[in-house]
């Protein structure tokens, strides 16, 4: 048998009553009787109070007979099964799992400290039992080894180059679809049904962190540099072409070349630009 097999066990509260009745019996027949051979009924006593247990909420029993796997007992309540079953408690509740942040390489090399959200529960306690040695750290184990390998297929973050489109910081939805999927596939063994899987912490290695948040300013810097000498590109030509259309003024090559160089300086300066009154001419 490789998968789970639900049983149904014995009434508890009915085997009790029997077992009442049993040690009743006892009482009133060394009362009556005095037959000593009547104590012999102690040893059925104790054999059937060993068989009852009980299956809280969210929990379940595993019963096995001398290393032979009979069932496992999912309905909460008060049971009694055979007294020789040796049972096991695993229980079905949803569990979280913070993992340690561990240094892992990037796909291009960089180290980056990672760690991961994870949601799981049992779903087949027959896997869990018997499939792998100790389930929980099993779970423990494989979640380390599959974070590592996630790491290692993107990139934390895009500079200028635009190389990959799927990052480990601006995919998130991809890459945590991606863990989900890496994590199910190895906790299938023990019977995990994982519920939600997603990266936690996420951030550069201490010995770059600097080194890149500089990276990341001059990238940011260089974009938006881009961005306004775009925008004062369009303006010079507007005003260019708005003073040319309304006959405001005429500009030959030198007088255009000049103004788009005073436009250009005031529109993409970091500072503020002075005015300067000409009483002249524009050529003094």
């Amino acid at each position: 048998m490789k998968y789970e097999n639900k049983m149904k066990p014995n009434n508890g509260y009915i085997v009790l009553g029997v077992l009442v009745l049993v040690i009743i019996s006892m009482l009133l027949g060394i009362i009556f009787t005095e037959n000593p051979l009547i104590l012999a009924l102690l040893v059925v006593i104790v054999f059937i109070i060993k068989g009852f247990f009980i299956v809280n909420p969210n929990s379940s029993k595993v019963m096995v007979l001398f290393g032979a796997y009979i069932g496992t007992v999912k309905d909460n309540g008060f049971f009694w099964t055979n007294p020789f079953y040796s049972r096991q408690r695993i229980s079905l509740r949803a569990r979280n799992f913070y993992s340690e942040r561990v240094k892992v390489n990037d796909k291009i090399g960089n180290p980056i400290l990672i760690n991961v959200i994870l949601v799981w529960k049992v779903e087949d306690t027959y896997k869990a039992a018997f499939d792998v040695d100790q389930y929980e750290e099993f779970v423990r184990v494989q979640t380390d080894a599959a974070v590592r390998k996630l790491a290692g297929s993107y990139p934390y973050d895009n500079f200028a180059d635009g190389q990959h489109e799927v990052t480990l910081l601006s995919g998130m939805d991809e890459v945590n679809e991606a863990l989900e999927n890496e994590i199910t596939e190895r906790l299938a063994i023990a019977g995990i049904h994982v519920m939600e899987a997603r990266i936690g912490y996420l951030a550069y290695a201490p010995e770059i962190a600097s080194s890149m948040l500089k990276r990341q300013q001059a990238v940011a810097i260089v974009a938006a540099r881009k961005k306004i000498v775009e925008g004062a590109v369009g303006m010079v030509e507007d005003a260019l072409s708005k003073l040319s259309n309304d006959n405001i003024i005429d500009f030959d090559e030198d007088k255009k070349a000049s103004m788009v160089s005073n436009l250009m300086v005031v529109l993409c300066g970091d500072k503020e630009a002075t005015p300067v009154i000409n009483t002249g001419t524009l050529h003094s």
